[in-house]
């Protein structure tokens, strides 16, 4: 996983985690993205997202 994959993911998790706290999500959707955004930091922090296997991406640079 790229460097600038991991900005966006961790970018997206903390705009849902505000939207959380701030109730402008609220319910059933607020948990799902809630879990997404723990999903996004993990995969971020750990370099690799098990649904890039399947589809052979790879957003990290070729040196």
């Amino acid at each position: 996983m790229g460097t600038i994959d991991k900005v966006i993911r961790i970018l997206v998790a903390v705009v849902m985690v505000v939207l959380f706290f701030t109730h402008v999500i609220t319910g059933t959707l607020a948990v799902i993205l809630l879990i997404l955004s723990g999903v996004f930091v993990l995969t971020s922090l750990i370099s690799f997202c098990p649904l890039y296997l399947p589809f052979g991406l790879n957003t990290k640079k070729k040196v």
